[in-house]
Protein backbone atom coordinates (compact mmCIF):
# COMPACT_ATOMS: atom_id res chain seq x y z
CA UNK A 1 0.00 0.00 0.00
CA UNK A 2 1.43 3.58 -0.93
CA UNK A 3 1.18 6.21 1.43
CA UNK A 4 -0.46 9.44 0.15
CA UNK A 5 -0.16 13.19 2.26
CA UNK A 6 -3.15 14.80 3.21
CA UNK A 7 -4.69 17.57 5.46
CA UNK A 8 -7.10 17.36 7.67
CA UNK A 9 -8.89 21.03 8.49
CA UNK A 10 -10.93 21.59 11.50
CA UNK A 11 -12.68 24.54 13.28
CA UNK A 12 -15.06 24.28 15.86
CA UNK A 13 -17.67 25.91 17.91
CA UNK A 14 -15.18 27.43 20.25
CA UNK A 15 -14.23 29.27 16.54
CA UNK A 16 -10.60 30.17 18.03
CA UNK A 17 -9.46 29.63 14.64
CA UNK A 18 -7.97 26.83 11.90
CA UNK A 19 -7.04 23.76 13.23
CA UNK A 20 -4.44 22.32 9.79
CA UNK A 21 -3.17 18.73 10.51
CA UNK A 22 -0.74 17.30 7.48
CA UNK A 23 -1.14 13.63 7.73
CA UNK A 24 0.46 9.97 5.94
CA UNK A 25 -1.99 7.40 5.53
CA UNK A 26 -1.93 3.92 4.09
CA UNK A 27 -4.97 2.36 3.72
CA UNK A 28 -7.98 2.53 4.71
CA UNK A 29 -10.81 0.89 6.90
CA UNK A 30 -9.45 -0.96 10.02
CA UNK A 31 -6.22 -1.74 8.17
CA UNK A 32 -5.51 2.46 8.16
CA UNK A 33 -2.18 3.39 9.06
CA UNK A 34 -1.73 7.47 9.98
CA UNK A 35 0.80 9.50 10.95
CA UNK A 36 0.89 13.43 12.07
CA UNK A 37 3.27 14.54 9.83
CA UNK A 38 3.18 18.75 11.13
CA UNK A 39 0.17 20.37 12.86
CA UNK A 40 -0.66 24.43 12.84
CA UNK A 41 -3.02 26.33 13.95
CA UNK A 42 -4.49 29.70 12.86
CA UNK A 43 -5.87 32.29 14.64
CA UNK A 44 -9.69 33.91 13.01
CA UNK A 45 -9.01 37.86 12.93
CA UNK A 46 -11.10 39.75 15.32
CA UNK A 47 -13.14 40.78 12.54
CA UNK A 48 -13.86 37.27 10.90
CA UNK A 49 -14.28 35.63 14.31
CA UNK A 50 -17.47 38.68 15.09
CA UNK A 51 -18.37 38.22 11.11
CA UNK A 52 -18.65 34.09 12.30
CA UNK A 53 -20.98 35.11 15.36
CA UNK A 54 -22.74 37.47 13.35
CA UNK A 55 -23.92 34.83 10.72
CA UNK A 56 -24.35 32.35 14.00
CA UNK A 57 -26.74 35.34 15.44
CA UNK A 58 -30.99 35.22 14.78
CA UNK A 59 -30.70 38.89 14.95
CA UNK A 60 -27.53 39.93 13.25
CA UNK A 61 -27.36 37.57 10.27
CA UNK A 62 -28.28 38.07 6.45
CA UNK A 63 -28.12 35.88 3.40
CA UNK A 64 -25.46 38.43 2.16
CA UNK A 65 -23.17 37.86 4.71
CA UNK A 66 -23.36 34.39 5.16
CA UNK A 67 -22.88 34.06 1.63
CA UNK A 68 -19.87 36.19 1.93
CA UNK A 69 -18.44 34.09 4.69
CA UNK A 70 -18.65 30.77 3.18
CA UNK A 71 -16.29 32.56 0.19
CA UNK A 72 -14.04 34.28 3.05
CA UNK A 73 -13.69 31.11 5.08
CA UNK A 74 -12.73 29.06 2.02
CA UNK A 75 -9.80 31.34 1.65
CA UNK A 76 -8.63 31.01 5.26
CA UNK A 77 -9.16 27.05 5.15
CA UNK A 78 -6.72 27.53 1.96
CA UNK A 79 -4.18 29.33 3.48
CA UNK A 80 -4.23 27.32 6.51
CA UNK A 81 -3.63 24.54 3.96
CA UNK A 82 -0.63 26.09 2.35
CA UNK A 83 0.55 27.24 5.88
CA UNK A 84 0.82 23.77 7.20
CA UNK A 85 2.78 22.65 4.23
CA UNK A 86 5.03 25.39 4.27
CA UNK A 87 6.21 25.12 8.03
CA UNK A 88 6.30 21.12 7.56
CA UNK A 89 8.74 22.09 4.15
CA UNK A 90 6.32 19.83 2.15
CA UNK A 91 5.09 21.19 -1.18
CA UNK A 92 1.44 21.68 -1.52
CA UNK A 93 1.58 19.89 -4.99
CA UNK A 94 2.38 16.76 -3.16
CA UNK A 95 -0.76 16.48 -1.17
CA UNK A 96 -3.41 13.28 -2.70
CA UNK A 97 -6.63 15.27 -0.43
CA UNK A 98 -8.19 17.61 1.84
CA UNK A 99 -10.48 17.08 4.28
CA UNK A 100 -12.44 20.33 5.59
CA UNK A 101 -14.90 20.22 7.80
CA UNK A 102 -15.71 23.64 7.73
CA UNK A 103 -17.16 26.22 10.21
CA UNK A 104 -20.76 25.36 11.59
CA UNK A 105 -22.97 27.72 11.79
CA UNK A 106 -26.17 26.51 12.55
CA UNK A 107 -26.99 22.88 14.20
CA UNK A 108 -30.75 21.72 14.37
CA UNK A 109 -30.79 18.01 14.51
CA UNK A 110 -34.96 17.78 15.45
CA UNK A 111 -38.20 18.63 13.78
CA UNK A 112 -40.25 21.88 14.73
CA UNK A 113 -43.36 22.48 13.37
CA UNK A 114 -41.61 24.67 10.99
CA UNK A 115 -38.58 22.89 10.17
CA UNK A 116 -37.00 19.76 9.42
CA UNK A 117 -33.66 18.41 11.10
CA UNK A 118 -30.97 20.54 9.54
CA UNK A 119 -27.01 21.45 9.53
CA UNK A 120 -24.86 24.08 8.47
CA UNK A 121 -21.15 24.13 7.53
CA UNK A 122 -19.02 27.02 5.74
CA UNK A 123 -16.45 27.65 4.01
CA UNK A 124 -16.63 27.51 0.56
CA UNK A 125 -14.65 23.99 -0.66
CA UNK A 126 -14.36 24.92 -4.77
CA UNK A 127 -11.94 27.85 -3.17
CA UNK A 128 -9.90 25.55 -1.26
CA UNK A 129 -9.41 23.43 -4.65
CA UNK A 130 -8.58 26.05 -6.68
CA UNK A 131 -5.82 27.82 -4.77
CA UNK A 132 -4.56 24.20 -3.92
CA UNK A 133 -5.22 22.54 -7.07
CA UNK A 134 -6.15 19.47 -4.81
CA UNK A 135 -9.65 17.95 -4.31
CA UNK A 136 -11.31 18.29 -1.41
CA UNK A 137 -14.09 16.38 0.36
CA UNK A 138 -16.22 18.87 2.60
CA UNK A 139 -19.77 18.48 3.95
CA UNK A 140 -19.74 15.34 6.10
CA UNK A 141 -22.47 15.46 8.87
CA UNK A 142 -25.28 16.22 5.85
CA UNK A 143 -25.67 12.45 4.52
CA UNK A 144 -26.07 10.83 7.68
CA UNK A 145 -28.91 13.70 8.56
CA UNK A 146 -30.27 12.52 5.04
CA UNK A 147 -30.13 8.46 6.55
CA UNK A 148 -32.41 9.81 9.92
CA UNK A 149 -29.21 10.85 11.67
CA UNK A 150 -28.04 13.69 13.71
CA UNK A 151 -25.29 14.31 11.74
CA UNK A 152 -22.90 14.39 14.98
CA UNK A 153 -21.20 12.97 16.96
CA UNK A 154 -18.50 12.04 13.60
CA UNK A 155 -15.38 11.52 15.37
CA UNK A 156 -16.16 7.75 17.00
CA UNK A 157 -15.67 6.28 13.25
CA UNK A 158 -11.84 7.24 13.76
CA UNK A 159 -11.75 6.96 17.19
CA UNK A 160 -12.54 3.23 16.85
CA UNK A 161 -9.57 3.03 14.39
CA UNK A 162 -7.09 4.55 16.71
CA UNK A 163 -8.02 4.08 19.99
CA UNK A 164 -9.20 0.72 20.69
CA UNK A 165 -7.35 -1.55 23.19
CA UNK A 166 -7.70 -5.16 23.37
CA UNK A 167 -8.85 -6.11 27.44
CA UNK A 168 -9.41 -1.59 28.22
CA UNK A 169 -12.98 0.06 27.80
CA UNK A 170 -12.30 3.53 26.69
CA UNK A 171 -14.26 6.73 26.67
CA UNK A 172 -13.21 9.71 24.66
CA UNK A 173 -14.25 12.76 25.76
CA UNK A 174 -13.25 15.77 23.77
CA UNK A 175 -13.98 19.27 25.04
CA UNK A 176 -14.22 22.08 22.54
CA UNK A 177 -16.72 24.33 22.49
CA UNK A 178 -19.30 21.23 23.01
CA UNK A 179 -18.29 18.33 24.82
CA UNK A 180 -18.80 14.95 23.37
CA UNK A 181 -17.93 11.18 24.28
CA UNK A 182 -17.48 8.14 21.98
CA UNK A 183 -17.86 4.86 23.84
CA UNK A 184 -15.29 2.05 23.12
CA UNK A 185 -16.01 -1.10 24.93
CA UNK A 186 -13.55 -3.78 25.62
CA UNK A 187 -12.69 -5.53 22.66
CA UNK A 188 -15.37 -4.13 20.71
CA UNK A 189 -16.06 -4.22 17.55
CA UNK A 190 -17.41 -1.12 15.37
CA UNK A 191 -20.78 -1.96 15.47
CA UNK A 192 -20.23 -1.93 19.31
CA UNK A 193 -19.51 2.28 19.18
CA UNK A 194 -21.77 4.56 20.42
CA UNK A 195 -21.36 8.68 20.96
CA UNK A 196 -22.85 11.33 21.74
CA UNK A 197 -23.03 15.15 22.99
CA UNK A 198 -22.28 15.42 26.69
CA UNK A 199 -23.15 19.01 26.88
CA UNK A 200 -21.40 22.50 26.94
CA UNK A 201 -17.67 22.03 26.82
CA UNK A 202 -15.54 25.05 27.03
CA UNK A 203 -18.75 27.33 25.20
CA UNK A 204 -19.80 28.69 28.52
CA UNK A 205 -16.71 29.12 30.08
CA UNK A 206 -15.28 30.86 27.33
CA UNK A 207 -18.64 33.35 26.60
CA UNK A 208 -18.11 34.48 30.62
CA UNK A 209 -14.87 35.07 29.91
CA UNK A 210 -14.95 37.14 27.17
CA UNK A 211 -17.72 39.29 28.74
CA UNK A 212 -16.27 39.70 32.24
CA UNK A 213 -12.36 39.91 31.47
CA UNK A 214 -12.14 40.62 27.85
CA UNK A 215 -10.44 37.27 27.38
CA UNK A 216 -11.34 34.19 24.54
CA UNK A 217 -10.42 31.62 27.46
CA UNK A 218 -9.38 30.77 30.46
CA UNK A 219 -5.91 29.67 30.12
CA UNK A 220 -5.03 26.48 31.90
CA UNK A 221 -7.71 27.44 34.36
CA UNK A 222 -6.57 29.98 36.25
CA UNK A 223 -9.32 32.73 36.68
CA UNK A 224 -11.79 29.46 37.39
CA UNK A 225 -8.86 28.43 40.51
CA UNK A 226 -9.28 31.31 41.91
CA UNK A 227 -12.55 31.64 42.68
CA UNK A 228 -15.04 29.68 44.58
CA UNK A 229 -17.95 26.98 42.99
CA UNK A 230 -21.34 27.56 43.51
CA UNK A 231 -22.67 24.20 43.25
CA UNK A 232 -26.42 24.76 43.71
CA UNK A 233 -26.65 27.56 40.84
CA UNK A 234 -24.44 24.89 38.39
CA UNK A 235 -27.21 22.52 39.14
CA UNK A 236 -29.87 25.13 38.41
CA UNK A 237 -28.05 25.47 34.45
CA UNK A 238 -28.36 21.82 34.42
CA UNK A 239 -32.09 22.45 34.75
CA UNK A 240 -32.68 25.06 32.65
CA UNK A 241 -31.62 22.39 30.01
CA UNK A 242 -32.86 19.55 31.77
CA UNK A 243 -34.47 18.15 28.70
CA UNK A 244 -31.42 17.74 26.74
CA UNK A 245 -29.52 16.43 29.89
CA UNK A 246 -31.93 13.64 30.39
CA UNK A 247 -32.44 12.48 26.68
CA UNK A 248 -31.21 9.18 25.85
CA UNK A 249 -28.36 9.25 23.35
CA UNK A 250 -28.16 9.61 20.57
CA UNK A 251 -28.30 13.32 20.92
CA UNK A 252 -26.73 16.46 19.82
CA UNK A 253 -26.52 20.09 20.69
CA UNK A 254 -24.25 23.03 19.72
CA UNK A 255 -24.79 26.99 20.46
CA UNK A 256 -28.15 26.93 19.64
CA UNK A 257 -28.42 25.68 23.40
CA UNK A 258 -25.50 26.80 24.98
CA UNK A 259 -24.16 29.80 23.73
CA UNK A 260 -24.85 33.50 23.84
CA UNK A 261 -28.54 33.21 25.46
CA UNK A 262 -27.42 30.57 27.61
CA UNK A 263 -24.31 33.12 29.00
CA UNK A 264 -26.97 36.04 28.99
CA UNK A 265 -29.34 34.56 30.90
CA UNK A 266 -26.58 33.51 33.60
CA UNK A 267 -25.29 37.13 33.86
CA UNK A 268 -28.82 38.46 34.22
CA UNK A 269 -29.87 35.89 36.80
CA UNK A 270 -26.32 35.55 38.53
CA UNK A 271 -24.43 38.29 37.81
CA UNK A 272 -24.14 39.65 41.37
CA UNK A 273 -21.41 36.96 41.91
CA UNK A 274 -17.72 37.42 42.01
CA UNK A 275 -16.33 37.24 38.03
CA UNK A 276 -14.04 34.82 39.34
CA UNK A 277 -17.05 32.82 41.21
CA UNK A 278 -18.97 32.72 38.08
CA UNK A 279 -16.14 31.15 36.10
CA UNK A 280 -15.72 28.22 38.84
CA UNK A 281 -18.92 27.50 38.62
CA UNK A 282 -19.08 27.59 34.89
CA UNK A 283 -15.85 25.32 34.69
CA UNK A 284 -17.73 22.62 37.68
CA UNK A 285 -20.67 22.90 35.42
CA UNK A 286 -18.97 21.57 32.66
CA UNK A 287 -17.27 18.81 34.71
CA UNK A 288 -20.67 17.79 35.96
CA UNK A 289 -22.48 17.51 32.46
CA UNK A 290 -19.79 15.24 31.83
CA UNK A 291 -19.95 13.02 35.06
CA UNK A 292 -24.04 13.05 34.62
CA UNK A 293 -23.38 11.77 31.32
CA UNK A 294 -21.45 8.76 32.39
CA UNK A 295 -23.06 8.00 35.66
CA UNK A 296 -26.52 8.14 33.97
CA UNK A 297 -26.16 6.40 30.24
CA UNK A 298 -21.95 4.63 30.11
CA UNK A 299 -21.49 3.19 33.33
CA UNK A 300 -24.42 1.28 33.86
CA UNK A 301 -24.24 -0.56 30.74
CA UNK A 302 -20.29 -0.70 30.02
CA UNK A 303 -17.00 -1.46 32.42
CA UNK A 304 -14.56 1.57 31.79
CA UNK A 305 -11.53 2.02 32.54
CA UNK A 306 -9.77 4.89 31.40
CA UNK A 307 -10.90 8.50 29.73
CA UNK A 308 -8.96 10.06 27.41
CA UNK A 309 -9.99 14.05 27.00
CA UNK A 310 -9.07 15.52 24.44
CA UNK A 311 -9.84 19.38 22.54
CA UNK A 312 -8.79 22.42 24.34
CA UNK A 313 -10.57 21.64 27.39
CA UNK A 314 -7.69 18.94 28.07
CA UNK A 315 -5.34 22.02 28.48
CA UNK A 316 -7.88 23.36 31.75
CA UNK A 317 -5.74 22.05 34.38
CA UNK A 318 -8.69 23.18 37.10
CA UNK A 319 -11.53 21.58 34.68
CA UNK A 320 -9.57 18.27 34.72
CA UNK A 321 -9.12 18.78 38.51
CA UNK A 322 -13.17 19.00 38.81
CA UNK A 323 -13.84 16.23 36.27
CA UNK A 324 -11.54 13.67 38.64
CA UNK A 325 -12.91 14.41 41.53
CA UNK A 326 -16.39 13.58 40.14
CA UNK A 327 -15.14 10.32 39.33
CA UNK A 328 -13.11 9.15 41.23
CA UNK A 329 -13.79 5.60 39.76
CA UNK A 330 -11.79 6.03 37.15
CA UNK A 331 -8.63 7.23 35.00
CA UNK A 332 -8.63 10.32 33.01
CA UNK A 333 -6.00 11.06 30.93
CA UNK A 334 -5.38 13.70 28.13
CA UNK A 335 -4.28 12.72 24.53
CA UNK A 336 -0.55 13.37 25.34
CA UNK A 337 -0.68 10.66 28.42
CA UNK A 338 -1.29 8.21 25.43
CA UNK A 339 1.31 9.78 22.56
CA UNK A 340 -1.18 11.49 20.61
CA UNK A 341 -2.18 15.38 20.22
CA UNK A 342 -5.08 17.07 22.00
CA UNK A 343 -4.83 20.10 19.36
CA UNK A 344 -4.58 17.50 15.83
CA UNK A 345 -7.49 15.00 16.86
CA UNK A 346 -10.16 16.84 15.20
CA UNK A 347 -8.46 17.73 12.15
CA UNK A 348 -6.49 14.22 11.92
CA UNK A 349 -10.09 12.77 12.00
CA UNK A 350 -11.60 14.74 8.76
CA UNK A 351 -8.50 13.42 7.08
CA UNK A 352 -9.20 10.13 7.83
CA UNK A 353 -12.73 10.54 7.26
CA UNK A 354 -12.28 12.14 3.71
CA UNK A 355 -10.09 9.30 3.27
CA UNK A 356 -12.92 7.03 3.68
CA UNK A 357 -15.16 8.83 1.34
CA UNK A 358 -12.35 8.22 -1.37
CA UNK A 359 -12.14 4.97 -0.92
CA UNK A 360 -16.19 4.49 -0.71
CA UNK A 361 -16.31 3.36 2.68
CA UNK A 362 -18.85 4.44 5.37
CA UNK A 363 -17.93 6.66 7.81
CA UNK A 364 -20.74 7.32 10.44
CA UNK A 365 -21.36 4.86 13.24
CA UNK A 366 -25.93 4.73 13.49
CA UNK A 367 -25.06 4.38 17.50
CA UNK A 368 -23.42 7.65 17.81
CA UNK A 369 -25.71 9.54 15.45
CA UNK A 370 -28.80 7.76 14.94
CA UNK A 371 -28.89 7.24 11.32
CA UNK A 372 -30.47 4.43 10.07
CA UNK A 373 -27.55 2.79 8.42
CA UNK A 374 -23.98 3.64 7.97
CA UNK A 375 -23.37 5.80 4.50
CA UNK A 376 -20.33 6.87 2.83
CA UNK A 377 -20.11 10.62 3.81
CA UNK A 378 -19.20 13.91 2.63
CA UNK A 379 -18.82 15.61 -0.99
CA UNK A 380 -16.23 15.64 -3.44
CA UNK A 381 -14.95 18.52 -4.94
CA UNK A 382 -12.46 17.51 -7.89
CA UNK A 383 -8.88 19.03 -8.50
CA UNK A 384 -9.99 21.98 -11.08
CA UNK A 385 -7.34 21.50 -13.53
CA UNK A 386 -4.19 19.49 -14.21
CA UNK A 387 -1.47 19.91 -12.11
Amino acid sequence: MNKRLAVGLMSGTSVDGVDAALVSIEGAGTGTIVELVHYSSTPFPQKVKEKIFDVMSLTASSTPLLSSLHFELGDAYADAVLQVCKEADISVEELSFIGSHGQTVYHQPFRTEDSVPSTLQIGEPSVIAYRTNTQVVSNFRSMDMAAGGEGAPLVPYTEYLLYRKKGTGRLLQNIGGIGNVSILPKDCSLEDVSAFDTGPGNMVIDGLCERLFERSYDEDGTIAGKGTVHKQVAQKWMDWEKDFFLKVPPKSTGRELFGEVFVNRILEEFGHLPKEDLIATATHFTALTIADAYKRFILPEHVVNEVIVGGGGSYNETLLRMIRELLPELTVLIQEDIGYSSDAKEAIAFALLANETLHSNPGNVPRATGASKPVILGSITPVPGLR
